[in-house]
C-alpha cells in the first residue's frame, strides 16, 4: 500500500512539473510605435466595435454597438500623415441591450411610402473613407473623412489614438496587429434620422475600438 501511494505521488509530480516550468504569459502588444511595419492591414472584425451613445429623455445615456466591421488601413510608419482608412459598418447588424429597441431601429415604415423611424429593414452598410490625417503629439491624430450613412454623405472628423501593436502568437496565426481608439460626434438629423428629437438626442457620440492585422 505504501509503495502504491509513493508511486501515485511521484507520477503526479512528474505530470505537474512541466506545467510549472512553462514561462509566464506575456502580452505580445506594445504601446511603442517602433514595431509597426508599413503596408495594407485588414480590419479584424472579431475585435473591432463601433459604439454609439445618445441621450435618452434626459434621464440617462443609452449605448448600442455595431460589429462585424470590414475594411482596410494603409499605413506607412515613416509618414503617418499619409495613412488611409476605408471601412464598412453593417448597420443591419446593430445591437442593443433590448430586442424590442433593436427591432424598432430596423422596423419598416408604418405606412407605404412613409419614412421609417430609424434605419428601416435591410439598411445599406455605413462607410467611412478618410480624406486626410493630421498627426498630433502623444501618438494621436485627427482623421478627416466622409461618412456615408442612411443614403447621406457628410464630413466627419475622428479624434484617434494609437493603442498598441505587435505580432500575435504563432498558435493564433502570427499576424501583425495594430490597434487604435477613436471618437467622433455627429448629428443624426444630418443623415435623415430625425425621429423624436430632442427626446432622444440629435447628437450621437461614436466610440471606436479598431483592430487591424496583416
Amino acid at each position: 500500500m505504501h509503495k502504491r501511494l509513493l508511486s501515485v505521488v511521484f507520477l503526479t509530480a512528474a505530470l505537474i512539473a512541466p506545467l510549472g516550468a512553462q514561462p509566464a504569459l506575456q502580452k505580445p502588444g506594445s504601446k511603442s510605435v517602433t514595431g509597426i511595419t508599413g503596408g495594407t492591414y485588414s480590419v479584424d472584425p472579431a475585435h473591432t466595435l463601433v459604439s454609439w451613445t445618445v441621450d435618452h429623455f434626459g434621464f440617462s445615456p443609452y449605448t448600442g454597438i455595431f460589429g462585424n466591421v470590414t475594411g482596410t488601413l494603409v499605413l506607412d510608419p515613416k509618414n503617418p500623415a499619409a495613412a488611409r482608412v476605408d471601412v464598412s459598418i453593417p448597420v443591419a447588424e446593430v445591437t442593443t441591450a433590448n430586442k424590442d429597441l433593436t427591432g424598432h431601429l430596423l422596423r419598416a415604415a408604418k405606412e407605404a411610402g412613409a419614412k421609417p423611424d430609424f434605419f428601416g429593414p435591410n439598411p445599406a452598410p455605413a462607410r467611412f473613407v478618410s480624406t486626410g490625417v493630421k498627426v498630433l503629439g502623444n501618438q494621436r491624430a485627427m482623421i478627416s473623412g466622409n461618412l456615408m450613412l442612411n443614403g447621406v454623405t457628410k464630413p466627419v472628423v475622428l479624434a484617434a489614438s494609437f493603442y498598441g501593436a505587435g505580432k500575435a502568437p504563432a498558435m493564433m496565426g502570427g499576424a501583425e496587429n495594430v490597434g487604435f481608439t477613436a471618437r467622433a460626434t455627429i448629428k443624426r438629423s444630418d443623415f435623415g434620422l430625425t425621429f423624436i428629437i430632442p427626446l432622444v438626442s440629435d447628437e450621437v457620440t461614436l466610440d471606436i475600438a479598431a483592430a487591424f492585422k496583416k
